[in-house]
């Protein structure tokens, strides 16, 4: 799988590269290491977010070349990295007729498999995992820039090496990448000590909202467009609410309802093990991991609260 995917980069000329809705830092790390390594070759890239890079990751190299649109040209192959389905790549990658082929990299459970090349892996800590492969599969050396964006990818993903995925091969990669010369408490002190200020009153406000099942082993917590309006807020800001009530004694499955639309919620499934949140996700049609997934849902609130905890009810 891998060589052939390093014989398209051979032969081809321009790449564009894209990933997810509401990049998360899997998906912007591993999206501009590729991008910086593709660059490195001499190639033509494009990298195409859906949706802005969010502020918390534009330290990284190559963050500011992003685009929300696309260029009137052709491009050879379209890597789309992370996404786990491929509508998640938005409405313009979804609809372009300038894309020679698809090659997906992913390590979702769940996982489309859309591409000419479907390069699947779940037991890999992060997409960004899969990008190291496959630039020491072609024999070169991980440079500065690229360390950086691969370090973010991988200890974002794994929760700052704290989630079940942060195995050994995730553990070997980020000490070559530290070897490399990148600065990891200048990384964690941009990713987590350079709060917003609205960031902590949203999650003030979300928290008020901490509710339990009947047996208190699930909980969870909601953010709507009100307490968006309320604080200054934005989506990105909601990164890692999840965490919260999934950090609570005696709760197996935490659940997090953000509102994106008036009656279309987000539902972010997070579990400590024992659950396949996946196949919870996958019931109400979307899908993840074995510990984190998430699906989209419409109805007021409380209908879909009802939907979710009612079937959670049941898993549990």
């Amino acid at each position: 799988m891998i060589e052939s995917i390093l014989r398209e980069i051979r032969i081809h000329r321009s790449f564009l590269i894209t990933t997810h809705e509401n990049p998360d830092g899997d998906a912007v790390g591993s999206s501009l290491a590729l991008a910086g390594y593709l660059k490195r070759l001499g190639k033509d890239v494009t990298v195409h977010f859906c949706d802005p890079v969010p502020e918390l990751y534009r330290f990284l190299p190559l963050a500011d070349s992003v685009r929300q649109d696309l260029p009137d040209q052709d491009f050879d192959v379209c890597f789309v990295l992370d996404v786990g389905e491929f509508r998640r790549a938005g409405k313009l990658v979804n609809e372009c007729r300038r894309i020679g082929m698809f090659i997906n990299i992913d390590h979702h459970l769940t996982c489309d498999r859309f591409g000419t090349i479907n390069y699947i892996d779940s037991a890999a800590a992060a997409s960004g995992v899969l990008v190291y492969r496959l630039i020491k599969a072609a024999g070169h050396d991980i440079d500065y820039d690229t360390a950086l964006a691969l370090y973010t990818s991988i200890i974002t993903d794994t929760g700052s090496f704290r989630y079940s995925n942060a195995n050994p091969e995730a553990f070997a990669i980020a000490g070559e990448l530290v070897a490399t010369g990148i600065n990891t408490w200048s990384i964690a002190e941009k990713l987590y000590e350079s709060q917003p200020r609205q960031r902590l009153e949203l999650l003030a406000l979300a928290l008020s909202t901490l509710s339990f099942s009947a047996n208190g082993d699930c909980a969870s917590i909601t953010v709507t467009l009100d307490m968006y309006e309320k604080v200054g807020a934005c989506a990105e800001l909601t990164d890692g609410f999840v965490n919260y009530p999934r950090s609570i004694r005696g709760v197996e499955v935490a659940v997090f309802f953000r509102e994106i639309q008036p009656h279309l919620f987000k539902v972010g499934f997070r579990s400590k093990g024992k659950i396949d949140v996946s196949s919870l996700a996958a019931a109400f049609g979307g899908g993840g991991h074995h510990n984190a997934a998430g699906c989209t849902l419409t109805g007021d609130l409380a209908e879909v609260r009802k939907q979710v905890f009612d079937h959670l009810e049941t898993a549990l």
